[in-house]
């Protein structure tokens, strides 16, 4: 079921407000906006906790999801969005998983054998395990793939502190990007690069400080300093800019969180770390 919301437009503490006004499970489309005829999303890095956030939401938006992801046996219903049902394994009539590397080709037109209509790509972050380009490298594969289908939408998830948000960092955090972090921001500002020039109707979602915590509901478009923001809440906001033909972040890569503009409080639990996604 697909719920109406109100946006709420604000300027306050250096943050224009984008506040999903509705019931807290699945996204939420503005009483104004037209939305496209969903079929099929396809998730990259489908497992991920954000990304599992985006398949568990969209199913049960009633939408159909494929999802790709090197281990699908580790998709579980998300803690954030879950309820008691957190951890479960996930499993839907309306979901397909495949078993893949996103920097194969081969692997990533599996996905595009269904009729897909979007496309969300929330790949980790941890280079030891994938390589240092993973991130950029499995892109282009959507990307390229994308163009060879005929499918425009693409909503691609990266961090505060990439590309041009640089200076909307907290200080430590700029630390962290120069040094222990420095191989997966270069990544993810190629990345953010190679999406800026596909061509394809893309948003480019930049979150503040992660938390498994259940979905405020409130998404915070921000010009200064990101503060935190749950991966539920984020999910809500890529499945929005998938399916609603008039978003207004089409094109653009906004800086989103919903705890402040100026404070940066970020779940450091095992729970919560899943390299930058």
């Amino acid at each position: 079921m697909k719920f109406s919301t109100v946006l709420l437009l604000s300027i306050q503490a250096g943050a224009s407000a984008f506040s999903f006004v509705a019931p807290s499970v699945g996204h939420r489309t503005s009483a104004s906006s037209s939305s496209l005829c969903m079929k099929t999303i396809a998730v990259f890095g489908a497992s991920g906790l954000t990304s599992s956030e985006c398949v568990y939401q969209a199913l049960k938006n009633g939408d159909k999801v494929v999802g790709l992801t090197r281990n699908p046996s580790n998709l579980v219903i998300p803690k954030g969005s879950g309820g008691a049902d957190a951890g479960k394994p996930l499993s839907d009539d309306n979901l397909v998983m495949i078993a893949g590397d996103v920097t194969k080709a081969d692997d990533v037109a599996k996905v595009f054998e269904n009729d897909i209509d979007a496309v969300i790509v929330g790949l980790g972050g941890k280079t030891s395990d994938v390589g240092d380009t993973m991130l950029t490298d499995g892109t282009n594969n959507v990307i390229a793939t994308m163009k060879d289908k005929g499918c425009k939408r693409l909503v691609v998830v990266t961090s505060i502190g990439a590309g041009d948000s640089k200076d909307q960092a907290p200080m430590m955090f700029k630390i962290l990007m120069a040094t222990a972090m420095k191989k997966i921001f270069t990544d993810k500002n190629n990345q953010e690069a190679a999406v800026e020039a596909s061509g394809l109707d893309y948003c480019i979602v930049r979150p503040g400080g992660l938390t498994v915590d259940s979905p405020t509901g409130i998404v915070n478009v921000i010009d200064g300093q990101a503060g935190s923001i749950p991966r539920a809440d984020v999910a809500e906001f890529c499945l929005d800019a998938a399916t609603m033909e008039d978003f207004p972040y089409i094109g653009k890569a906004p800086c989103i969180s919903s705890v402040g503009g100026t404070g940066w409080t970020k779940d450091r639990s095992a729970a919560a770390r899943e390299g930058m996604q």
